[in-house]
């Protein structure tokens, strides 16, 4: 900023100077030594003028610079940026193709803070596949990106969330809308999934819970690593009615240095018809020895009308294994009755940051499928954060 006032400076000095350069120009040496010995110039206040009109411009100057500063960017805003693309196919595919196939996604989050304590927060998402299209095979997402949970936008700019974090003694206040409810949970899952179907280490309806639309989250970290949170989200046009969507949840986790375990409830009401409720947990445990490999398992439990269903996870990561990280990975797809077949995802991958923003994470999956062959994915996920 100081560069910029005194390129701003500069002119207004240069055409002071000016005259005077050209005046100078038509003197010769002889004259000035002579002049500047001679009775004539008495003192330096007789160019008390001449600098008074070019210290007015300069103040001038620096007050439109104030101006322009106390108009900009709040000094606590910042922005951040991520990209994430994946190359690879799908062999038995719901897209009937083994075509190898390209998409992205990127992310850009704004934040800025008001008190130094709280944090407005929003992020806007774009995707190269089509709008609104989450499930695998649709028309406009690649079987890959559907397997990865990339989001779809069709190249354009989407918010895909907006909140507001305050402290309230002491507890951690979440209010926003696209927001999920487990934004304050704690969790105790220690896995870094590949695909999306490992998220939450398969708990993504209970500890790793979303939200309807418009939500309230709150989470208080209690001294030795306790933490209790909860919140309730709605639709944006039938906030907290009997007509309207409502889900409801809470969690309770304990973590420590080397373990953690996560208990959480959530209802979704489901408006007129009949509630569903999900009783998750996952844990974690990650020994001292690097040689060794952290466990994290998930059990979630979901129950509607009487008829009862539920599903698991468990996953291995080596987190030293040459420059990067192994992750192995096992899950049913979604939950099941007794009566049900259950059908499983295995995955493998390894991840390496090639430098601080960038990381490379080839993987391998298999999910079962009802009839016809399974699917079976080579992918390369890399990673862009700046």
């Amino acid at each position: 900023m100081k560069l910029f006032k005194s390129l701003l400076v500069a002119p207004a000095t240069l055409g002071l100077l000016a005259p005077m350069t050209a005046t100078a120009n038509e003197l010769n040496l002889n004259d000035v030594s002579g002049y500047s010995s001679s009775e004539e110039v008495q003192n330096i206040s007789e160019f008390s003028p001449e600098l008074a009109v070019t210290n007015s411009r300069v103040d001038g100057l620096e007050a439109r610079m104030n101006d322009f500063e106390a108009g900009g960017f709040s000094e606590t805003t910042t922005a951040s940026f991520s990209i994430d693309t994946v190359l690879g196919s799908v062999d038995g595919g719901n897209d009937g193709t083994e075509a190898m196939s390209f998409d992205y996604q990127m992310n850009i989050g704004l934040s800025t803070s008001f008190t130094g304590e709280d944090s407005l927060d929003v992020t806007i998402d774009v995707g190269g596949s089509k709008t609104g299209v989450t499930t695998a095979g649709a028309t406009g997402l690649t079987e890959a990106a559907a397997v990865m949970g990339f989001q779809g936008t069709s190249d354009s700019l989407v918010v895909d969330g907006i909140t507001y974090t305050f402290p309230v003694g002491g507890a951690t206040v979440v209010i926003g809308d696209t927001t999920d409810i487990s934004s304050t949970f704690t969790g105790a899952c220690a896995y870094s999934a590949f695909t999306d179907y490992m998220g939450n280490c398969g708990t993504g309806n209970s500890v790793g819970v979303g939200g309807k639309g418009v939500t309230a989250s709150v989470g208080y970290a209690f001294d030795g690593g306790f933490s209790l949170a909860g919140g309730v989200s709605s639709l944006e046009t039938d906030i907290m009615t009997k007509e309207g969507t409502d889900l409801y949840a809470i969690e309770a986790a304990y973590t420590a240095d080397t373990y953690g375990v996560a208990v959480a409830f959530s209802v979704s009401d489901n408006g007129t018809a009949a509630e569903t409720t999900y009783y998750g947990v996952n844990a974690f445990y990650a020994p001292d020895a690097e040689s060794l490999p952290s466990i994290s398992v998930g059990l979630e439990n979901e129950e509607t009308s009487g008829t009862d269903k539920s599903g698991y996870f468990v996953g291995l990561t080596w987190p030293e294994v040459g420059p990067g990280s192994v992750s192995i990975g096992a899950g049913t797809q979604k939950n099941y009755t007794d009566a049900e077949t259950e059908y499983l995802t295995y995955e493998a991958s390894y991840s390496y940051a090639i430098n601080d923003g960038m990381t490379v994470t080839p993987g391998v999956y298999v999910s079962e499928a009802a009839s016809g062959d399974d699917d079976t994915g080579i992918l390369v996920k890399t990673s862009f954060s700046f």
